[in-house]
């Protein structure tokens, strides 16, 4: 029987989760499915259900549940139910969708590879910042150090590929672009995008609740402002 592009993909992930997968894209309507589930799993993981926390990417969404309280074949029959689901892919239940801006230092020290990417596009760095700047992106995913978010879409014409080299040290706040999609380096840390910009903005901080400042689902807006 052959699985329609709608019906989400359940199946076992080791002994103590079960990866959900939807239509394989970055796309705001399967991103808003993958939220709308990862609510029910969290409302039931707040009613001591034998589902935990729910993770959420691009597509898909991993959830584990407790092995000793329901096994493998009922916890995929379970999430089946859950994830063929349409009562709430709106935002029922949820926080209000936020917009947050961040001021952007484009070019010189604080973008090092602007040139590189206004050069493979064909482009000046002003049209670079421009187009960058132009749009809002979605928050899609949280994910590869703690409070950073994949955001996108970028432009096309400056969805420029990952370095072929990546830097050891990214200073945090730098804003790259790897392929179709752009983010913030939360911390210093090891990174391949292309840097194009830097933001004071404090992406994750341990005292804050929560400590990250972007979630799934909010907008954003790039800013650029003089150095």
């Amino acid at each position: 029987m052959t699985r329609s592009l709608d019906e989400p993909l359940v199946r076992p992930f080791g002994d103590t989760a079960v990866l959900v997968s939807f239509r394989e894209a970055i796309d705001p309507a399967v991103n808003d499915r993958v939220h709308a589930l990862t609510r029910r799993i969290r409302r039931l993981a707040a009613s001591d259900d034998p589902f935990g926390s729910p993770v959420p990417a691009y597509s898909s969404v991993l959830v584990p549940f407790d092995p000793l309280r329901v096994d493998a074949d009922e916890a995929v029959d379970h999430v089946r139910v859950l994830a063929s689901s349409d009562d709430d892919r709106t935002v029922e239940g949820a926080e209000p969708n936020r917009t947050i801006e961040l001021p952007t230092r484009y070019g010189g020290d604080a973008g090092p590879d602007i040139d590189e990417v206004a050069g493979w596009a064909g482009l000046t760095t002003s049209d670079v910042v421009e187009l960058h700047a132009s749009v809002p992106y979605r928050v899609y995913m949280l994910g590869f150090a703690p409070g950073f978010a994949y955001l996108g879409r970028v432009p096309a014409a400056i969805a420029t590929p990952r370095r072929d080299s990546p830097r050891a040290r990214v200073v945090a706040g730098s804003v790259g672009i790897a392929g179709e999609q752009t983010g913030v380096y939360p911390f210093e840390s090891p990174g391949g995008w292309q840097l194009i910009g830097r933001t004071d903005a404090v992406l994750w901080d341990v005292r804050r609740d929560p400590p990250a400042l972007l979630a799934p689902g909010d907008t954003v807006r790039f800013v650029p402002v003089k150095s």
